[in-house]
């Protein structure tokens, strides 16, 4: 028999609870079965394809009804049109015609990915509960100060509601780094898509109680998207500072060119004036006689 599987716990204002919470055998009976959840993420991404895509074949590309020169004589190789796929802006050989990608996938199959997907999650404790959300309108900046407080914040985050709450969904629809959605609703490519998952605890009914949280909680992944996300808005914050700089770059740098071409300008004049000196004593100077 499989032991409960424990996760850490949540207040509604993001504060951790002492004591973690058990989770229900079903789903989480702690088995990850693999290749299930690699069949279900290929069937949903195939899903996705809107299979639209269309290249022209000759029955389809304009003009090129005559023969561009005569059979023989030219030296030429023969051409019958100057649509041929040889040619530039001619047809297209075997290219992608609209089609269906959709794959089918056994319902007991699918859930079985859904519970690997799951017992995964728990696994590697990205994994948590959080008590019912209460949300009297549509706040942005509360949900963000929820995630935040809870650590998750510049992570892809995925929150689980018991049921459809709209404020809350309203409220994650500004964070792109956020999705909300139903716990009955979520496919196994959305858990496993996510670097945290949070769930309601009303998803699951009444939890008993666990053991108690002796070691902090271990950081979420950092996907490539949340990187660049967080790249941005950390570049974001420190633009205003630049244009102080550069504001106050341009005034030291009329200084520090007016100091070099202080010096510069001297030596000039001192130039200018020393050659001048010259001439004038030289005309003074009256040319002796020659001695015999």
């Amino acid at each position: 028999m499989s032991t409960a599987v424990e996760v850490r716990a949540y207040d509604a204002d993001g504060a951790p609870r002492a004591n973690a919470v058990k989770l229900p055998a079903d789903p989480f009976d702690g088995i990850v079965h693999e290749s299930a959840m690699h069949q279900a993420v290929k069937v949903y991404l195939a899903n996705q394809r809107q299979g639209t895509v269309k290249t022209k074949t000759r029955s389809f590309v304009s003009g090129g009804n005559q023969k561009p020169w005569k059979q023989k004589g030219t030296g030429r190789a023969r051409q019958g049109s100057i649509r041929s796929p040889l040619w530039p802006g001619g047809a297209t050989t075997f290219g992608p015609q609209p089609r269906d990608y959709r794959m089918a996938i056994p319902k007991k199959l699918r859930w079985l990915a859904r519970r690997s997907a799951f017992n995964a999650r728990a696994r590697e404790e990205t994994l948590t509960v959080i008590a019912p959300l209460v949300f009297p309108e549509p706040k942005t900046r509360q949900l963000a100060s929820l995630l935040n407080r809870m650590g998750l914040d510049g992570h892809k985050v995925l929150v689980l509601t018991g049921e459809l709450n709209t404020n809350v969904v309203l409220s994650a629809r500004n964070l792109p780094l956020v999705d909300v959605m139903r716990y009955g609703d979520v496919s196994t490519y959305d858990i496993l898509h996510a670097d945290a998952i949070v769930i309601e605890e009303a998803a699951f009914g009444a939890l008993e109680t666990g053991s108690e949280v002796t070691h902090p909680a271990p950081a979420p992944k950092t996907t490539r998207k949340a990187k660049r996300a967080a790249k941005a808005a950390a570049a974001a914050e420190a633009a205003p500072a630049k244009k102080k700089a550069a504001a106050k770059k341009p005034a030291a740098a009329v200084k520090k060119a007016a100091a070099k071409k202080a010096p510069a300008a001297k030596k000039k004049a001192a130039a200018k004036k020393a050659p001048a000196a010259k001439k004038k004593t030289v005309a003074k100077k009256k040319p002796g006689k020659k001695k015999d």
